[in-house]
């Protein structure tokens, strides 16, 4: 998910957030920390989207370093470049 820029089109969203969180996002406006609440939220939003993908990654490269069947294609795919990777090796080296 990317927003490409701000021309693309919002939609009005309604949630419910506890009142430490729009206290926060009073003050942070106050500061000039962001042009708009809409914007700090999506921000916000965007970022933590983000983080949660990293982590379904993490825990997937995680399952994976376990699975005998994963580690074997590995194995094979180290082999199959070893040669292709040398002789890029020696083309850097000239």
């Amino acid at each position: 998910m990317k927003v490409t820029s701000a021309r693309d089109k919002t939609r009005k969203a309604t949630f419910n957030l506890h009142a430490a969180v729009l206290t926060a996002l009073d003050e942070a406006m106050a500061a000039g920390m962001a042009s708009s609440k809409n914007a700090l939220v999506e921000q916000a939003l965007v970022h933590e989207l983000k983080e949660l993908r990293r982590q379904t990654r993490a825990a997937l490269w995680h399952e994976a370093a376990g699975d005998p069947l994963f580690l074997e294609d590995i194995k094979q795919i180290e082999i199959d470049f070893r040669r292709a990777d040398s002789e890029s090796a020696g083309r850097l080296d000239r």
